[in-house]
Formats: structure tokens, C-alpha cells, sequence
């Protein structure tokens, strides 16, 4: 928990019905900074301490919860609030350059940001008991400062020597039946979130340059998973994505080393006119790419689409029965229909395609709805955290600063769970209905 400067002009009764000085009240209350505070103290040694880390350090968060675009846009305010000055614990407003030197230190510690972010993930799983169970995972284009690459490479602390060229391609299908296609380029880095899809709250991310490919960085997301909140991994029951992370690997890992079903879109990938493709070790039994399983009738040669029998964990398949047995249809060649009692699919006929929740079922829709959980964060990046305007260079101080709004969401919406105030945490973290 931070500790609040008290100072002669400072009262929390005074304030805190104010709504964004309570949102900050949160953070300082219950981000648990005193390990990063006292790494930074101990880094600065003996030199001068003109500006106290503690009040550095309440003063950049203040600028995150109020959503300054700059650190000149803080001490604008800073200068002009006396009030907040006090809150954060400064009797004058620090220098352009005291910022600077701070924000390196923060650069430099990045990990002690990663482990903040940790340490509110473990705490908000212990007070919320279905926090984890669903998990949405995608990526989140940040813009560059800057519009393109600089054609001089030497560092002079105003150019982005490290973003790269990010292209991200959507695609969907209008109620007439005709598809869309939206493709979306930027020049700067890409934010790769997994979130709780029941809360809409963080609980992993990295930060790359925009070229960065999600399938790849999807792996790593695992890793980190596994590597800071392996309990994360084993509460988890079901990690929707979009199409973006259809990979057969990335699918395979999910339920082989998890136990996690995945409900990842599928990318056209069969060459053009196929169709279908014949089931192995059946003659009148096919599939398509979007997962769903067909008979033909021996007699009339008719198609229909198999129901879904549920999936057989013990034995890895798939479950498909009869349409005659599941809808009442007639079906002249039943009795001679070699699967007429229905058959087994194994996942690993093909990974892709074939999970434990089957792609055509209803679950699978409705679990791939809580995809959209990520979409609502990283909105709140962009309006609330300031991601949508900004003036960040570097790959160093990108994932510092999305590191700390992370963190600030992730200890805005504690506060309001420790303080037992649910109700109102829907305006930090608006759950799926």
C-alpha cells in the first residue's frame, strides 16, 4: 500500500467526495509500491532529494489517473492545484528534467512494474473467485508518435528509432450474407493483452514493436503466464481470441499443456474450391473448415449436417450424431448407413479445426462472445489512459508507461472491491452480462 504524504493542507474527508480525486485515493491506497519504492530510494543513494521519490512517484500516477497526454500538461496542473501538490506530497512543482531523470530510473526497473502488475493480479484472484476462469486474449495497435521511420538512426531523445510498420486486417460477414474486409496500418508497437473476460481486466501483457506477428507473441503470453501466474493457467477453463491466433500449435498447447479450451476463429487457409475434405477411415463422412461434419445418404446421395454429441475428454474426440436420430428427418439409406449410429471425430484429425468445444455448436458462440472483453480495455487504454494521444518514444518507455496504466486500472478496480463497493466498480471494469 502507498504511503500518503500528511501534510498541514491535506484531508481526505475534505475531498474524497469528488470523484476523481477518490479514483486517485484508490491507487495510493492500494497499489502495492513499497518494494519499487524503496528499490528507487535505495538507487538514489545519497545524492539530492530536492523531489522525494514517494512524491515523484504519487505525482506520475496522478498524471495517469487524470489523463495528462504530457508531463508538461502535469506540471500545468500541478503548478495550478495546490491541492493534488499536497496529495502527492510536493511543496513545488519538480522540473521537466527532474521527470526525466525519473522516468529513466522507472525504465530502468522495469521489472519491479512487471511485478506490481503481478502482485495485483494474484490479489484481485484471491478477493474474486471466478476471476480467470474465462480469459480473452489480442493485441492492441498503439501509434507512434512519429509517422514513419527517421532517416537518421543516431539517438538524439527525440526521434522513435524502434517502432515498426503494423498492419492488422479484420474481416465479417453482413446480415445479406456478403463479407467485409477492413485493413488497418500504423506506425509504432502493439500492446498484447490477455484479460480476465468476465471483469474486462488485464492479467498478462507485453509490448512489442507494431510488426510483431499476435500468433507469435501468443506463445509468449503463455509463457509469461506460466512463468508469473502458473495458478492463472490451472483456474483457467476456456481463452477466446479472434482469427488473428489461429495456429495449430498455439490451439494444441491451450488444451494439451493447459487443460484451457480454446475458442479461436478460424483463417481460410484450404486452397480455393475445397470444399470439404473426406473424414479418414469413413467413406460418406466429410468436414469443412469451419468444423462442421456432414453424411451423405447411401440411397439418395443427400447431404446433411451431423449433431453435436458433446466432447469426450478420456478419449480426445468429438462426438457426432445421426441428423435422422437428432431431428426426426427421414433418411432412406439409414439402415445401411455405415454411421447411422454416429461417429467419433479425433482432435487430432486436424488441430486446427477440431477442438474440445465444437466450432458450429451454440457454446462455441456464445464462449467467442467474451472475446470482445479485450476490445472494451483497450478502449478504456485509449480514452481513460491517454494511449489514444500521446507522446511516448521508445520501446523502453512504451512498455513502462503501459505497464503502469495496467497497474493503475488493476488497483482502481481492488479498491473498489476491498472497500466493497461492486456495484460501483462497473464504472472502472463493466462485467459481461
Amino acid at each position: 500500500m502507498a504511503i500518503i504524504p500528511q501534510l498541514e493542507l491535506f484531508s481526505w474527508e475534505e475531498i474524497e467526495p469528488l470523484g476523481d480525486l477518490e479514483r486517485l485515493r484508490l491507487v495510493l491506497e492500494h497499489l502495492p509500491d513499497e518494494a519499487l519504492m524503496a528499490h528507487l530510494e535505495k538507487s538514489r543513494g545519497h545524492g539530492r532529494d530536492d523531489y522525494p521519490v514517494r512524491a515523484m512517484w504519487n505525482s506520475m500516477l496522478a498524471g495517469i489517473v487524470f489523463q495528462h497526454p504530457s508531463i508538461e500538461s502535469l506540471r500545468r496542473e500541478l503548478s495550478r492545484n495546490g491541492q493534488l501538490r499536497s496529495i502527492c506530497g510536493l511543496r513545488a512543482v519538480p522540473s521537466a528534467a527532474a521527470y526525466t531523470r525519473f522516468l529513466r530510473s522507472l525504465m530502468e526497473h522495469g521489472s519491479w512494474i512487471e511485478s506490481m502488475f503481478d502482485e495485483l493480479v494474484k490479489a484481485l484472484s484471491e478477493e474474486l473467485p471466478e476471476f480467470g476462469r474465462r480469459l480473452a486474449m489480442d493485441s492492441k495497435a498503439i501509434a507512434s508518435w512519429a509517422s514513419r521511420p527517421p532517416k537518421e538512426k543516431k539517438e538524439d531523445g527525440r526521434r522513435d528509432l524502434d517502432a515498426a510498420y503494423g498492419v492488422k486486417t479484420y474481416r465479417g460477414t453482413r446480415e445479406d450474407g456478403s463479407t467485409w474486409e477492413k485493413v488497418v496500418r500504423w506506425f509504432g508497437y502493439k500492446l498484447h493483452l490477455v484479460v480476465d473476460a468476465q471483469h474486462e481486466l488485464p492479467v498478462a501483457y507485453t509490448v512489442t514493436k507494431g510488426s510483431r506477428s499476435d500468433v507469435k507473441e501468443g506463445h509468449v503470453l503463455l509463457d509469461e503466464l506460466e512463468k508469473r501466474q502458473p495458478e492463472m493457467l490451472k483456474k483457467a477453463e476456456v481463452l477466446t481470441a479472434d482469427r488473428g491466433y489461429d495456429d495449430s500449435k498455439l490451439l494444441s498447447r491451450c488444451w494439451d499443456e493447459y487443460g484451457i479450451k480454446p475458442v479461436i476463429d478460424t483463417r481460410r487457409l484450404w486452397k480455393d474450391g475445397e470444399q470439404t475434405r473426406l473424414l479418414p477411415g469413413h467413406t460418406n463422412v466429410v468436414y469443412d473448415e469451419g468444423g462442421a461434419v456432414y453424411c451423405y445418404c447411401p440411397e439418395t446421395g443427400a447431404r446433411q449436417q451431423m449433431s453435436n454429441g458433446g466432447f469426450e475428454k478420456d478419449r480426445g474426440t468429438l462426438k457426432k450424431v445421426c441428423p435422422a436420430k437428432a431431428y426426426g428427418i427421414t433418411c432412406q439409406g439409414r439402415e445401411q448407413c455405415p454411421v447411422a449410429g454416429g461417429v467419433r471425430v479425433a482432435l487430432a484429425v486436424d488441430r486446427r479445426i477440431f477442438t474440445p468445444i465444437a466450432r458450429e455448436s451454440y457454446k462455441w458462440a456464445k464462449e467467442y462472445r467474451y472475446r470482445t472483453a479485450v476490445e472494451r480495455v483497450n478502449s478504456r487504454l485509449d480514452v481513460s489512459f491517454g494511449f489514444e494521444r500521446h507522446t511516448i518514444r521508445g520501446l523502453a518507455k512504451m512498455r513502462a508507461r503501459c505497464g503502469l496504466a495496467l497497474c493503475v486500472m488493476l488497483a482502481m478496480a481492488l479498491g473498489r472491491v476491498r472497500e466493497k463497493q461492486q456495484d460501483r466498480m462497473r464504472s472502472l471494469v463493466r462485467s459481461v452480462s
